[in-house]
This record gives structure tokens, C-alpha cells and sequence, in this order.
């Protein structure tokens, strides 16, 4: 069974997951931003062992907790090529928000295709997802060798709405297509964890989402 524990705080209110292998106790940490203490503190309390960070992207506000989780865990950092220079200007980013943000520490790896992670009988499957920004990705988490059921997108996807395009390497077109390309063939019933706001289903967005009804 899988445990999926999210946590949110100001000023961003982004979401941060820990999700984890109830059976191994093994798991993994997705976007640690403000809300990262949180998150550590929930998995000492269950016991869970992260095994790797994964980021969906990398605007600052997805990721200004990689440096104290890399600290407390020693784990694998897990970022897709084409945002490393969305990383790597963490400190200018900040500073548009008008905050202070300190850098990050180096990316241990990009993601490939086809490309599986392992932890406990799960898998985080990554899954190229432009649009929001260049190097998005949806993470599929699901049992190992089994099609996944839950999906992580970042910002690519939202309860009722979708990513804004206005950033750096945004491009509204790509976005839809990533959505219709490679969310919507998941199947209604995937259940979506975006980056912000509730939790959906594809389903639930195929159907009511306006920025995607539009395309009918």
C-alpha cells in the first residue's frame, strides 16, 4: 500500500510530498520547498527511510528545501536537464519574489526515458512534461512492473487550472500538449498531486477543466 503525505506553507502554499512503501517503510521526497522541515519531521515520526529527492521543476518555489533535505538525508537529488538553469538561478529567481534564497546544492542526476526509480514495491516513473517551464516532468508512482495510479505534475496541471506560462521557458501550446499528450492517455481514473491546491483525477479535468475545454 502507498502513503502519500502532503504539506503546504506561506507564502507559496506549494504543495511537498513524501510518499512512501508502507510495506518497506522506503521513500521518497517530491519539490521540498518552504514546507520541508515538515515534511522530515513526518517521516521520522513514521519511521520512513527517503531514498531520493525528485523534483517536478525547478522554479524557486519547488525547491528551496533541497538543501536542508541533501543535508539531513545524504540522498540522490533527481532533476530533468533541460530546468538546470531555472536551478542553478535560484537566488536571482528569489530575488524577483523579493526573497532571499540560498543556493542549492548540485543535481545528482537528470532523468532518462523510460527511466525507473525504485523504492520499496514502488516505482517514480518520470515523464517529460514541457510547457510551464522546459524541463517539467509528471512523476508516474506506481507498484513495480504495474502501470501507476497517481500522478505528481508540478505545475503543469491544476484542479480546475493549469500552469502559467509567463516564466522563463514557458509556452502555453506545449503545455496543453503535455496535458493531452501525456497526462490525458494515464486514464480518468489516475489521481493527479499537483503542485499546488487539491488533489483531482484526469477524469475529473477532461471533463470540467475550462482551460481544456476550450480545446474541444
Amino acid at each position: 500500500m502507498i502513503l502519500i503525505e502532503t504539506r503546504a506553507v506561506a507564502p507559496f502554499f506549494k504543495n511537498g510530498f513524501v510518499v512512501a512503501c508502507n510495506d518497506t517503510r522506503e521513500a521518497i521526497l517530491i519539490d521540498p520547498g518552504d514546507e520541508v522541515q515538515d515534511l522530515l519531521a513526518f517521516a521520522e515520526q513514521q519511521s520512513l527511510a527517503i531514498r531520493f529527492i525528485l523534483l517536478t521543476h525547478a522554479h524557486v518555489d519547488h525547491i528551496t528545501g533541497v538543501g536542508v533535505a541533501k543535508q539531513a538525508l545524504g540522498v540522490p537529488i533527481y532533476l530533468h536537464r533541460d530546468d538546470l538553469f531555472l536551478y542553478e538561478r535560484v537566488v536571482e529567481f528569489g530575488a524577483m519574489f523579493g526573497l532571499r534564497v540560498e543556493p542549492q546544492p548540485p543535481v545528482d542526476g537528470f532523468y532518462t526515458p523510460g527511466q525507473k526509480i525504485a523504492f520499496g514495491g514502488y516505482e517514480a516513473r518520470p515523464h517529460h512534461t514541457p510547457g510551464h517551464c522546459p524541463g517539467g516532468v509528471c512523476l508516474e508512482i506506481g507498484r513495480k512492473g504495474e502501470r501507476g495510479e497517481d500522478l505528481f505534475v508540478g505545475d503543469t496541471l491544476f484542479a480546475g487550472s493549469i500552469g502559467r506560462t509567463d516564466l522563463p521557458g514557458g509556452d502555453y501550446e506545449t503545455l496543453i500538449g503535455s496535458i493531452e499528450n501525456v497526462l490525458f492517455p494515464f486514464g480518468d481514473e489516475a489521481r493527479v498531486h499537483p503542485g499546488h491546491g487539491p488533489s483531482t483525477t484526469i477524469g475529473q479535468e477532461r471533463l470540467t477543466n475550462p482551460f481544456l475545454q476550450k480545446r474541444r
